[in-house]
């Protein structure tokens, strides 16, 4: 059974704040060939020394404990289909044993880790991305 440290409210905040990062980067996906293998992805959320709003993302998640960081990284495992929420205290242990960079890098390198997360927090049963929250 899931067992999960983390606020889902404010998890739906770290969500649309990473979304905030997400659109004001003007991520834009280049035309396809219809081959996936040769297309071309946005690498990760990019830095810019005038917005402050990435850095407060990584401050969040550095915040966060070992074990609440490594449900951070479970969660966009599950929502991006890489895992089942009956895999959660396995894929927990998984987590752990590979962190090898911090962990605010490793999900911010992956451009559409906010849309993980809200999948993941539907897969776990916590409901839709609109309910219980309020501010960013």
């Amino acid at each position: 059974m899931n067992e999960l440290t983390i606020n889902p409210a404010y998890l739906r905040m770290l969500v649309l704040k990473v979304r905030a990062i997400m659109a004001g980067e003007d991520v834009v996906t280049p035309e396809t060939d219809g081959n996936s293998i040769d297309d071309e992805i946005p690498e990760s959320l990019q830095e810019r020394p005038d917005d402050l709003s990435r850095e407060e993302v990584v401050e969040e998640i550095d915040g966060l404990g070992l074990s609440q960081q490594a449900e951070l990284v479970v969660l966009m495992w599950i929502g991006r289909g890489d895992g089942e929420p009956q895999e959660w205290v396995d894929l927990l242990k998984l987590a752990e044993e590979r962190r090898e960079v911090p962990t605010a890098q490793y999900l911010l390198d992956h451009p559409l880790v906010a849309d993980f997360w809200a999948d993941g927090l539907d897969k776990l049963g916590y409901g839709s991305m609109v309910e219980g929250v309020t501010e960013i």
